[in-house]
């Protein structure tokens, strides 16, 4: 049962002069795409919102000066990351792109903070959702995934028609197939505490697990099954769910948007790819960009400061205790990200 949602009191207020904020929105950015352009939009959306936090971009190596200088611009705090790999290079994803998201394993590594709510770099916040903050500790919270959708076509849930947002439909078999599967969520968006200790555990883990179709996501999952709690979808609407299962959608109420759809990304949108004509995609797809070309919205304050924002010594020293779990754990050669991430 997902656990009830109270605002916290500080919903809508700034952060105090000169204090540094316990807790922070994080995205992740690779490459010199066009991605950045999401990630300007969501710092735009948090701020449209009222978020008493700021946005933390952990971006890898290839990532250029002129995109880092628009997120500082943007009052984004830029952290650069080293990018981390599955132990076999060689594994097929269900899309290309998906290897560099190993990388987001190093946001466990922000230990200045001690919660931050993920949110990938395509997704828009729509009401505040500061009050995520004040779930209870010790759970990784996210809202379940949706089976329903091509790319699933590799599991048997997928298959024999099941789903876990609606599992009604189809019963799981498991006279054929054994116990039903672990709740899934989607990992673009989580409610996550950054710990070294769970970090080295994250990539000694990964070293011998192997990789599967939904990398990062599906490692996440069997690392926090068993403290994964759910949210409700309003808090990561996957665009899939508007034609899979629409009786679970309401529209109105949902804070939180993931454009995630082949051809929903509003800054690639033609309208022409599947489900794209849709109306209720072309509503969010301008409110979107409502957002984004809103002027009123860029941030007023010096920009942050580029790459590490703490200082140097401390970094080195935070670092020591990940040297021998990141040798070990697929930090291979440095490949820049493919440009589909």
């Amino acid at each position: 049962m997902a656990p009830q949602m109270v605002a916290g009191p500080a919903a809508g207020k700034g952060i105090q002069a000169g204090r540094t904020p316990s807790r922070a929105y994080v995205t992740f950015l690779a490459g010199d795409g066009d991605y950045v352009k999401g990630a300007v939009g969501l710092s735009k959306g948090l701020r449209k919102v009222g978020s008493a936090y700021p946005l933390v971009v952990a971006v890898l190596p290839d990532v250029p000066q002129s995109h880092r200088r628009l997120l500082a611009s943007q009052g984004c705090i830029i952290r650069e990351i080293e990018p981390v790999y599955p132990p076999e290079s060689q594994t097929q994803f269900a899309m290309a792109y998906y290897v560099i998201n190993y990388s987001k394993l190093r946001i466990w590594e922000f230990v200045e903070y001690q919660k931050m709510v993920y949110l990938d770099a395509d997704i828009q916040v729509y009401e505040n959702i500061d009050h995520l903050f004040d779930l209870p500790d010790g759970h990784f919270y996210a809202v379940m995934d949706c089976f329903c959708e091509k790319t699933w076509s590799h599991t048997p849930q997928y298959k024999i028609g099941y789903c876990q947002q609606c599992p009604g439909r189809v019963a799981w078999p498991a006279d054929e197939l054994g116990p039903p599967p672990a709740l899934y969520f989607n990992a673009g968006m989580f409610v996550h505490e950054p710990s070294l200790a769970t970090c080295e555990s994250l990539l000694s883990t990964l070293k011998v697990t192997p990789p599967t179709p939904f990398a990062e996501q599906d490692f996440l999952n069997m690392f926090f099954k068993d403290i994964y709690k759910p949210i409700p979808l309003i808090y990561n609407l996957v665009l899939a769910m508007l034609w899979r299962h629409p009786e679970n959608v309401e529209l109105e109420k949902v804070k939180v948007v993931h454009y995630c759809a082949a051809g929903s990304k509003p800054w690639r949108y033609t309208g022409k790819e599947a489900n794209m004509d849709r109306e209720d995609i072309k509503i969010l797809v301008k409110r979107w960009w409502d957002v984004y070309n809103d002027t009123s919205l860029d941030y007023k304050g010096a920009a942050a400061t580029e790459g590490v924002v703490v200082p140097a010594a401390a970094e080195e020293e935070r670092k020591q205790p990940l040297l021998a779990a990141l040798s070990e754990a697929g930090a291979i050669k440095y490949v820049t990200a493919p440009s589909a991430a």
